[in-house]
């Protein structure tokens, strides 16, 4: 399976513009941040969010890393454990309280799975992150585009602003304001990119978001 290289078409204000061509099969986001993750994981797990069947978790732990993952499906879940043995991978709500065994880690990796929520909720869920990581921890996140047409982002019953009920499921997405908004306190900037990957088939937009937690 081959990777395609990223294409940088445009950067503003601080966020940079890049296009994932629309024939890649898989989508290596993960690779580039590895040895900033290893750093400041140091010998503790990895926490991720959402881990659906496990591709993230893989890269991971295929690269030495401790992981502690969970994803809301238990089929998923299951999936994961099998082709990761080496993680841990749970059933959990990511509403409920983290896991006792991965206290104040290094890195949390959320993809694609922190926009389900009401506003108040999202905001809720990204002071509990940080709340959980360790001074100078890192969150690495992707999350749903306002360009993303292709799965929801326009043509679905709104039940916020940019949240939309999308085949009966409610859906999030994000421009560089809400971006902004949501992590004003307590975050320091690494990267916030926009981009389009293929991943999915059709051309999916979304946000690439890299922050270090500032104070205690």
């Amino acid at each position: 399976m081959r990777y395609l290289d990223f294409a940088l078409y445009k950067k503003s204000a601080g966020v940079t513009h890049r296009r994932v061509s629309n024939t890649m099969l898989t989508d290596p986001w993960l690779n580039r941040w590895l040895p900033l993750v290893r750093e400041r994981a140091g010998k503790d797990s990895v926490l991720e969010i959402g881990c659906g069947h496990g591709d993230d978790t893989a890269v991971l732990s295929n690269a030495g890393l401790s992981v502690y993952a969970f994803d809301l499906s238990r089929t998923a879940a299951g999936l994961a454990k099998i082709r990761v043995p080496k993680a841990v991978v749970e059933c959990r709500d990511v509403r409920d309280p983290f896991p006792e065994q991965c206290c104040e880690p290094g890195v949390v990796v959320a993809s694609l799975s922190l926009h389900y929520f009401a506003w108040d909720e999202t905001q809720a869920l990204i002071r509990k992150i940080r709340s959980t990581l360790r001074p100078g921890g890192i969150l690495l996140c992707r999350l749903n585009s306002t360009q993303d047409r292709n799965f929801g982002a326009s043509g679905h019953p709104q039940l916020e602003s940019n949240f939309f009920l999308v085949d009966g499921v409610p859906k999030r997405f994000f421009d560089e304001a809400s971006i902004e908004s949501l992590f004003a306190v307590g975050w320091k900037r690494i990267s916030v990119e926009h981009y389009f990957t293929g991943k999915y088939v059709k051309s999916k937009a979304l946000w690439e978001v890299v922050l270090e937690k500032e104070g205690a």
